[in-house]
């Protein structure tokens, strides 16, 4: 990569030597910050307006009209204030973390009628290129001063005076516009490389699930013999298998805790493990730990359930599965089923997966979507002889490890491509990398 011709001291230890040309400016000098103070509750004596929100900013790069706005109201003096103009910089000023804080977007275009709304903050150039100030807040450089600027515990900010004080640097305008240029081109085929890896990644796991689809209903023999099963969803099945009730396949067990309020600190930090739909939720195939403890007076060891006990989340993330290693209890929105007749919990494990459409169908609804479990017993479910579904979860797992080290291999290239891209910006808009108009490389 080619550099400037000659540098200077920049006086800012972590920006480093600067091309000779280019100045150090704080923020209020090249431009107006003002946070918003335009909320979503709309008004009778206001003007109707769309509201660029918080998720609008920190989801997209650029604010334009393709995005959908959020309906509003807005006084006359906000509008002046906070009418979104091509070139202006919304950030967000306020994160649960310090290090993901001040996440820029640019507007594309001016509207008539587009606010800037609560927790951003609204950044209008004066006299530098917005197209430039953009990318410059994407640097590393500029995020690591935000983070060690945020205040907060539970939820961290930034003051309108941090934003004003940030270093800003300043280079010739015909610099300003070229690099802007450049950065637009160059992390558009980042983009599209990434965006090629990410469609990747889903092909994966639509294989992983085809995979998985075709062993727990038609077995891992291509010449098997195959039969009707007389169920709509499943079709045909391997001659030898059986077609049975869900609950003579299982022993199926309801989730309870008693006693309320659920949260009473008397019942809890005891010896016995207490699972809740987050912990399926987050888990991989095996529950294998555990947060949260009943004590002697929250554990009724009627409501535990054993090792190896497939349980499922029946409300919130319906149809989440995992696999139980050790006696757990549960509350009633987890349902577990311990595997009869010589089944196999990991074998189950993959048929439900499998299954969630035919669990949703039978849900019900009210205020939240809910699986009842006096409508899932009686679901029929493909049951082949232990041994063959031994060899079946052998084979779903020898594929599934395969296409999951091309998948963690993908990932890892989509991380260094993003790395590259924010390394690259952060270079180029320092001045450690020289470009100029036109250039392509």
């Amino acid at each position: 990569m080619e550099r400037y011709e000659k540098y200077k001291d920049s006086g800012v230890e972590w920006i480093g030597e600067i091309p000779e040309g280019w100045e150090v400016k704080k923020l209020k000098y090249v431009a107006d910050a003002n946070p918003s103070n335009i909320d979503k509750k709309s008004k009778d004596n206001e003007d109707n307006v769309l509201l660029c929100n918080y998720v609008d900013v920190y989801k997209n790069e650029f604010i334009s009209s393709e995005l959908s706005f959020m309906k509003a109201t807005a006084s006359s003096d906000q509008i002046t204030k906070f009418i979104l103009e091509k070139g202006d910089v919304i950030i967000t000023k306020d994160s649960e973390t310090p290090d993901d804080i001040a996440a820029p977007a640019l507007v594309t275009e001016s509207f008539d009628n587009v606010v800037c709304g609560y927790h951003l903050t609204h950044i209008k150039p004066k006299n530098i290129n917005g197209d430039f100030l953009f990318r410059y807040f994407q640097s590393k450089y500029l995020n690591s001063y935000f983070e060690v600027s945020a205040n907060g515990v539970t939820r961290y900010g930034l003051s309108v005076a941090k934003i004003n004080s940030a270093l800003i640097l300043h280079p010739p305008r015909p610099d300003q516009t070229a690099i802007a240029n450049y950065l637009d081109r160059k992390t558009a085929e980042i983009d599209e490389l990434i965006a090629q890896k990410e469609r990747l990644l889903e092909l994966y796991e639509e294989e992983k699930t085809a995979i998985i689809n075709q062993a727990v209903t038609k077995g891992i023999d291509p010449e098997v013999k195959l039969k009707d099963s007389g169920i709509d969803w499943l079709g045909e099945i391997p001659e030898g298998w059986e077609v049975v009730a869900l609950k003579r396949a299982t022993k199926i067990i309801r989730g309870k805790f008693g006693h309320r309020p659920r949260n009473d600190p008397e019942f809890y930090n005891g010896d016995h493990p207490f699972i809740q739909t987050g912990d399926v939720t987050n888990s991989d195939k095996y529950i294998n730990y555990f947060q949260q403890t009943l004590n002697a007076k929250g554990f009724n060891v009627s409501q535990e359930f054993p090792a190896n006990t497939l349980v499922m989340t029946i409300a919130a993330n319906i149809g989440d599965l995992a696999i139980l290693s050790f006696k757990a209890s549960f509350p009633d929105s987890i349902v577990g089923f311990y595997p009869s007749h010589g089944n196999s919990p990991e074998f189950l494990y993959y048929l439900f997966k499998s299954m969630k459409k035919e669990f949703l169908r039978v849900s019900t609804s009210n205020t939240q979507l809910n699986i009842n479990i006096d409508r899932i017993s009686p679901l029929k479910i493909p049951v082949p002889p232990p041994k063959q579904q031994t060899a079946i979860v052998h084979h779903i797992e020898t594929e599934t490890t395969r296409i999951n080290t091309k998948i963690a291999k993908t990932k890892k290239i989509i991380a260094l491509q993003k790395e590259y891209r924010t390394a690259l910006i952060s270079e180029v808009v320092t001045g450690k990398i020289k470009v100029t108009q036109g250039a392509v490389a």
